[in-house]
């Protein structure tokens, strides 16, 4: 080879520029073919290989998995140039050395760009597992991104300028402070996703509910600053890792686990339609199978209670006796003791609240059987349709607020004669007046 080299000096002697230029090409040639040998000969081999491997295979992406290995190729080239680089006769020693630098920041850049989307395929080989989502790993993937690239910023800076990488590595220990401050959001987050991985806190999928960050949907990304929630408006919002574990969310995940949503709504009655019941009433009432048991217990009860007070002398005015309310609250309680879509094994109360202006809220506590949403709202809906429909067997009535009738009045006015004089002006409705009671 040097002896070839040798003759092919002496024929170009008269023109040494043109054995300088036939040296470089055949560099670049031998680089070339370099890049061809391995894309072409060994990539295909590798391949075949990793589509046997545990990351191979159609169902993984090809796209991510097949950009790693080429990006590895591209380094052979490069370190054929470096070491040929100076074999090239006539070069300046400056340009030898901007070559060579070159060549090893595109080596170091190209071998983390090849980690970086390797790490992105074993991301997306790790999220197709079934307990991918109660511990995701993206957020230490980009963790570790960020340290690995700080570093490869280090090395280029550190190979173009000429000086030791340790060096300027001590050199930043005296800029902690600073990085310290310019990475605190990075820092806190870390933080957070570590315990939010831990604990399970989030998890893809939970519906969570953070109204102070506007988010109400499901979790569709985790990562390492930012958790995304697709709300139910179809709109996205990103909510910063750190504010789940400063900040306090709701977290829907353990009702769907669960087996039950809540049903709490209250029914506003009116309290002057409360009253007791006459024993024509009560047996009107065991028309209804579901007040059978009831209606016998609750006779038994106040018969006993009434019996005591009567050996004691006691008025009548101080029995005990059936209300309709009692009777209507006894009935809800066991249609829904008796109703396929609510769940009989969690808390179920038919309870009342405090009377207000609006009337006396009896309130239904239950959970349905079923947590998705078209489901639970049905059959939220159908209890109340038929509380509403049954009240007027129990004469009892909702409370419902209303407005008056407007009145219509016509306004008239006398002109200057004394003669009344229509004007236009609004036309309210005058009730009528009330006759006044006799004197006599």
């Amino acid at each position: 080879m040097q002896t070839q080299l040798e003759r092919l000096r002496d024929v170009l002697a008269p023109y040494p520029w043109a054995y300088t230029v036939t040296v470089l090409c055949a560099l670049l040639l031998l680089a070339w073919i370099a890049n061809f040998v391995t894309k072409h000969v060994l990539l295909r081999g590798l391949r075949q290989l990793l589509m046997k491997s545990p990351l191979g295979g159609a169902q993984h992406d090809q796209e991510v998995r097949l950009r790693v290995i080429p990006r590895l190729a591209n380094v052979v080239p490069a370190l054929v140039i470096s070491a040929g680089i100076s074999i090239v006769p006539d070069l300046p020693p400056q340009l030898v050395t901007v070559v060579k630098a070159l060549c090893q920041v595109f080596v170091v850049v190209t071998i983390a760009m090849a980690i970086s989307k390797g790490l992105d395929a074993i991301n997306r080989n790790y999220e197709r597992r079934p307990d991918a989502q109660n511990k995701p790993i993206k957020g230490y993937f980009q963790v570790a991104k960020i340290i690995m690239f700080v570093l490869v910023g280090i090395s280029v800076v550190a190979t173009l300028i000429g000086a030791e990488f340790l060096h300027i590595v001590t050199g930043l220990g005296a800029m902690t402070a600073v990085l310290m401050l310019i990475f605190q959001d990075t820092i806190l987050s870390l933080v957070a996703s570590v315990q939010i991985s831990n604990d399970g806190r989030v998890r893809l999928g939970d519906w969570i509910e953070m109204p102070g960050q506007n988010a109400d949907g499901d979790v569709i990304d985790i990562a390492l600053h930012t958790i995304t929630v697709r709300n139910w408006d179809r709109t996205v919002t990103t909510v910063p890792t750190k504010k789940l574990v400063s900040d306090s969310f709701k977290n829907w995940r353990h009702m769907s686990e669960g087996g039950g949503r809540r049903i709490k709504r209250a029914l506003h009655l009116d309290q002057r339609s409360v009253r007791f019941l006459e024993p024509a009433e009560i047996e009107h009432f065991r028309r209804f199978s579901l007040l059978d048991g009831y209606l016998d217990r609750k006779e038994q009860e106040l018969q006993e209670w009434n019996a005591r007070l009567a050996a004691n002398g006691a008025e009548p005015v101080n029995h005990r006796r059936v209300t309709n309310l009692g009777t209507f609250r006894a009935y809800i309680e066991h249609y829904l003791r008796n109703h396929p879509g609510i769940n009989q094994d969690l808390t179920m109360l038919v309870r009342q609240h405090q009377p207000t202006e609006m009337g006396l809220p009896l309130e239904i506590w239950a959970f349905t059987s079923s947590t998705a949403w078209g489901v639970y709202e049905g059959i939220q809906s159908d209890i109340f349709d038929h509380m509403l429909a049954i009240l007027p067997e129990f004469d009892l009535r909702v409370f419902q607020a209303h407005s008056d009738a407007p009145l219509d009045v016509n306004l008239r006015r006398l002109d200057d004669a004394g003669d009344p004089a229509h004007t236009r002006g609004p036309r309210v409705r005058a009730e009528p007046p009330v006759p006044a009671p006799d004197a006599g």
